[in-house]
């Protein structure tokens, strides 16, 4: 019952319930710490992770695979670091899903070494374990060390699936491969008999767009077989924005606006690349039209981990941090500091 009100986006009603029960057992625990991983609750779930070990629940798959999840998600390495240790207590270190959901956190910390480590430890890898390390590599730009594990795979015989040319792709994209980046796209359906997604042309967009090629990106859009989506169209607008293509910029912009209608990131990309060539009158009208469509910016947030607690802050909430007046004392602080260096 908790699970399906969690589901169904009813996480007041699942957590009532759940304080509610006077008895609870890890299956109980599991489905609360399952329903804010996936509902973006991160820092709640580590709270009543925290929670049911200190009522001596012991933590079992599920729970252990959310909690992963969530220490991914919040790049908080140390508690990331527990649970891998709870895993090898619990005798989970022999379990594939386990072990990927568990290079994937580590890589989304930053910690490559431990990553690599898990990954060269265990012999009958699947494709979720090889896509996993792809990807990871793929998001720390390290284009070499991701194809070189595409390589290694298709070496050992496991068949490349449209995920691992998503992180392939990406990998190329971000260190800057281009001519390895045609190469393999090119070779999905000839090689690999593997359709091209979306995802995909949107990789090729975002690969072409960085190196500055966005005629070339257009192309690609242009013949696309299906049509392109927010994802496609907003690789594009980044890349115009990065090389100043005024004109391309306004085609991705209009794109973006008939998907996306609530969505402010175009109007603001838009708006900086008119107040980089001193378009102002064009700035103001821009402005003017976010206002009158009620357009508004999705808050920042941001988060860091002191002494293995996640403290996260969001721009514009109601709800400010325990601490915001000592915080913001201290970056007055700071800032006066700085302005005397200057002197």
């Amino acid at each position: 019952m908790i699970l399906g009100l969690g589901e169904n986006g009813e996480v007041a009603k699942a957590r009532s319930i759940f304080y509610s029960m006077k008895e609870k057992d890890d299956g109980t625990w599991s489905a609360m710490i399952k329903i804010y991983e996936r509902k973006g609750f991160e820092l709640e779930a580590l709270t009543l992770f925290r929670s049911m070990q200190t009522q001596g629940i012991r933590p079992h798959f599920p729970s252990l695979i959310s909690i992963l999840s969530v220490c991914a998600s919040l790049a908080s390495l140390d508690h990331g670091r527990e649970i891998h240790a709870q895993i090898l207590r619990s005798k989970f270190d022999d379990d594939v899903y386990v072990l990927s959901v568990l290079i994937t956190m580590y890589m989304k910390c930053g910690d490559l070494v431990s990553a690599k480590r898990v990954f060269d430890r265990f012999l009958h890898k699947d494709i979720v374990m090889w896509n996993s390390m792809i990807t990871g590599y793929a998001q720390h730009g390290l284009g070499g060390e991701a194809l070189q594990v595409f390589q290694e795979m298709r070496s050992s015989g496991i068949a490349a699936d449209v995920v691992t040319f998503v992180g392939v792709l990406s990998a190329c994209s971000y260190s800057g491969q281009v001519k390895e980046g045609k190469e393999i796209f090119e070779s999905m359906k000839s090689k690999y008999s593997t359709e091209p997604t979306t995802e995909h042309y949107a990789c090729m967009v975002d690969l072409l767009g960085r190196a500055g090629c966005l005629n070339e990106a257009m192309d690609v859009i242009n013949n696309m077989p299906m049509e392109a989506d927010a994802i496609v169209w907003g690789s594009l607008m980044g890349a115009c924005r990065t090389h100043g293509n005024l004109d391309l910029a306004e085609v991705a912009a209009k794109k973006l606006l008939e998907l996306e209608p609530k969505n402010a990131g175009p109007c603001i990309l838009l708006s900086n690349i008119y107040a980089s060539k001193g378009k102002w009158s064009d700035v103001a009208r821009l402005r003017k039209n976010m206002r009158y469509r009620k357009v508004n910016k999705s808050p920042g947030c941001s988060w860091i981990e002191v002494e293995k607690k996640v403290h996260m802050f969001t721009g514009g909430s109601s709800t400010p941090h325990p601490e915001h007046l000592t915080i913001v004392k201290m970056l007055k602080e700071l800032r006066w500091a700085v302005k005397r260096s200057w002197v």
